[in-house]
C-alpha cells in the first residue's frame, strides 16, 4: 500500500489539483487568478470540489466586456459615480473589454461599495455564467512536459501555458465549465471542457465510492495541500469520531442564505484552512486501490475558556466531510448521462 500512498502526492499520478478562476485567459499580459480551491478528477473529465465558493462575493472585478458594463453596470450608476468607473476600468477598444488599471485600496474599496449600492452580482457563480472570469484546473510540473509527453504539450499554446521560474513550476491551465452545485451537501460537479480527450485520458483520477464509512475504518486519509503553501501534496491518515445529521447556514446576500444539512462525517486529524474541496479516500482491500468517499467540508470549532472568558477562543481541531453518498443520484444522472 505504501506505494499506492506515495502516488496519490506524486504530481505525475496524484488525482489532487486546485481549481481557480481566471480573467482573460487568453491574454497572457492580463491574466489574473483568484477563487482558489482544492479540487480531485473522477475520470472522464468529472471534477469534484465544494460548493461554498461558488456562492462567495469577489466583491469587485478585475476587468469586464464592455457590453455587459453598458448593460448591467452603466444605466444604475449616478454621475459621481460613473466619473469613478470610467476612471478606473479602462476601455480598450481592440479587446472591447474594460479593465480595473491604476488603483489603490482606497480606490477598490468605494467600487465595492458602489458595486453593492446597484445591487450587482459578484458571486463566483455568476462571474462566471456572465463569463467575466472562468473556473480552470491548474496542473503544474518540475518539469516542462505535460506527463512528460511531448505531444501533449504541444497542444498548449500562451494562453494555457506557462513557466513560473520563482515557484519551479510550469502551469498548464484546463477549463471547466460548472455542471451542478449541490450547495445543501456542500459539493459542487465540474466537466472539463474545449480540451483534446487524449489530454483528459492523462489526468490521473481517483474512483469514487458510495458508501457510508464506518466510524472505526482504520484506512482513512485525506489528501490536501501541504502544510507550507497549495504546491505540495499531503496524505495523513485521518480519523473519524462520529457522524452529524447536519444544519448549517451559509450567507449569500444576493440570491439568499442557504442551508447545509444532511449526513456528514466528524473527521479528527490534521486539515489546514484552505483544504475545503480535498478528497478524503479510503484504501479498499478487496480491489487493492484507493477510493474517494467524502470531501472536506468546513472547519469544527471547539469553543474554550480562556481566563474565564470564551469569547472568540476556538480551537479548531475537528473537520466536518459531506459523503459522496449524499449526493449519489444526481452525481450518477450526470455521469451516466455526459
Amino acid at each position: 500500500m505504501l506505494n499506492k500512498k506515495l502516488d496519490l502526492i506524486n504530481e505525475q499520478t496524484s488525482p489532487l489539483f486546485r481549481i481557480m478562476w481566471i480573467y482573460n485567459v487568453n491574454e497572457p499580459d492580463r491574466k489574473q487568478f483568484d477563487n482558489n480551491i482544492c479540487a480531485f478528477h473522477i475520470g472522464n473529465g468529472f471534477v469534484l470540489s465544494v460548493a461554498h465558493n461558488l456562492k462567495t462575493e469577489a466583491q469587485f472585478f478585475k476587468s469586464i466586456d464592455n457590453e455587459i458594463y453598458t448593460k448591467d453596470i452603466l444605466p444604475f450608476l449616478n454621475p459621481s459615480q460613473l466619473q469613478i468607473f470610467e476612471q478606473f476600468y479602462v476601455l480598450d477598444s481592440f479587446t472591447n473589454k474594460r479593465y480595473l488599471m491604476n488603483v489603490n485600496q482606497q480606490n477598490v474599496q468605494t467600487i465595492i461599495e458602489i458595486l453593492k449600492q446597484i445591487n450587482f452580482d459578484t458571486r463566483w457563480v455568476t462571474l462566471a455564467e456572465k463569463n467575466i472570469c472562468t473556473p480552470h484546473l491548474i496542473v503544474q510540473f518540475k518539469e516542462n512536459k505535460f506527463y512528460n509527453d511531448e505531444t501533449l504539450t504541444e497542444q498548449f499554446d500562451t494562453s494555457t501555458y506557462f513557466h513560473e521560474p520563482s515557484i519551479n513550476r510550469h502551469t498548464y491551465l484546463i477549463e471547466l465549465e460548472l455542471v451542478e452545485g449541490f450547495y445543501s451537501a456542500d459539493i459542487a460537479l465540474y466537466k472539463i471542457i474545449n480540451t483534446s480527450q487524449n489530454i483528459v485520458n492523462k489526468l490521473p483520477s481517483i474512483p469514487y465510492d458510495f458508501s457510508v464509512l464506518n466510524d472505526n475504518e482504520l484506512n482513512l486519509f485525506c489528501l490536501q495541500s501541504s502544510p507550507g503553501g497549495f504546491l505540495g501534496r499531503l496524505l495523513n491518515k485521518a480519523q473519524m469520531e462520529g457522524f452529524l445529521d447536519h444544519h448549517g447556514t451559509f450567507g449569500d446576500s444576493v440570491g439568499g442564505n442557504f442551508v447545509f444539512e444532511g449526513l456528514r462525517y466528524l473527521i479528527k486529524g490534521y486539515f489546514r484552512f484552505g483544504s475545503s474541496g480535498a478528497p478524503y479516500v479510503f484504501y479498499d482491500k478487496i480491489s487493492e486501490q484507493f477510493k474517494v468517499n467524502a470531501i472536506q467540508s468546513e472547519a469544527s470549532p471547539i469553543q474554550l475558556s480562556i481566563n474565564n472568558n470564551r469569547d472568540g477562543n476556538y480551537q479548531y481541531v475537528n473537520a466536518i466531510a459531506s459523503p459522496l453518498s449524499i449526493v449519489k443520484e444526481r452525481l450518477q444522472y450526470h455521469f451516466d448521462n455526459q
